[in-house]
């Protein structure tokens, strides 16, 4: 089963999943899962192929979606769920191939469609590190800096840097073989007719008036938000907004 991090305790709310993005990590989510967890018990999980969770040879939706059902299964059998980017596809792929385990669905900017660019380039600016002498977690930033990362993602990236043991917490072979699977989504005739919102960063592209059709063709309770100043990583740069939303989804 995935690594999971657990906050708070079991309430008379449904407990709360919590599915990270490309190259993140449960402990990305920790301050927000913390919050959260006030009233329900949340569980943040390492998508497979990152942080402590196994890693495969392969990275699909459909292989995400059931690692999260297997979580849920563990944890009574339905949950809401908030999937980021990738964890918002696996999150999607979940609710469409497991209806009833997902009790209300957030899904943070991403849409179910397949995207043209790719997240490649990252993946070669971490291999370009010199991990045999590194020291300290901000010489990784310098050196990602020279790779041409931005100063946001830098510290997102090193988070997910085993400094000890001179490793990276991601399986970057396998997800830069599957990038074509993380970039798409699978062909589905399934439907989900449960309670979910498209919430996006105002300033970011990965959800636009085009998707609509396609989103509602699957999901045709979707209501959409968007949250002002932000971009695609809108929990890191407007947490307590995107907190704010979440809580008034969820309890509604």
């Amino acid at each position: 089963m995935l690594n999971t991090i657990t906050h708070g305790t079991a309430t008379d709310k449904p407990p709360l999943l919590i599915a990270h993005g490309l190259y993140g990590s449960a402990r990305n989510w920790g301050v927000i899962a913390k919050r959260l967890s006030d009233e329900r018990l949340v569980v943040a999980v390492d998508m497979r192929n990152h942080g402590h969770s196994d890693w495969t040879q392969t990275h699909s939706y459909p292989e995400l979606a059931e690692d999260l059902a297997e979580v849920i299964a563990a944890h009574g059998g339905t949950m809401d769920v908030i999937g980021h980017s990738m964890g918002g596809k696996a999150s999607m792929m979940l609710a469409l191939n497991h209806a009833s385990c997902v009790n209300r669905l957030l899904v943070a900017d991403i849409a179910p469609v397949a995207y043209t660019h790719s997240q490649i380039q990252f993946i070669e600016a971490m291999r370009s590190i010199d991990l045999a002498t590194l020291e300290r977690r901000s010489q990784a930033e310098a050196q990602l800096a020279e790779a041409g990362v931005d100063p946001a993602l830098q510290s997102f990236f090193t988070q997910s840097l085993d400094l000890p043991n001179r490793r990276w917490r991601l399986n970057l072979d396998t997800l830069a073989d599957q990038m074509p699977n993380v970039m798409s989504f699978p062909q589905t005739d399934a439907v989900w007719d449960g309670t979910v919102l498209f919430l996006s960063g105002a300033t970011s592209d990965y959800v636009r008036p085009e998707h609509r059709g396609e989103i509602r063709a699957r999901f045709p309770q979707a209501r959409f938000a968007k949250i002002p100043d932000a971009g695609h990583w809108l929990h890191a740069e407007k947490p307590r907004e995107f907190e704010a939303t979440a809580r008034a989804f969820l309890n509604a």
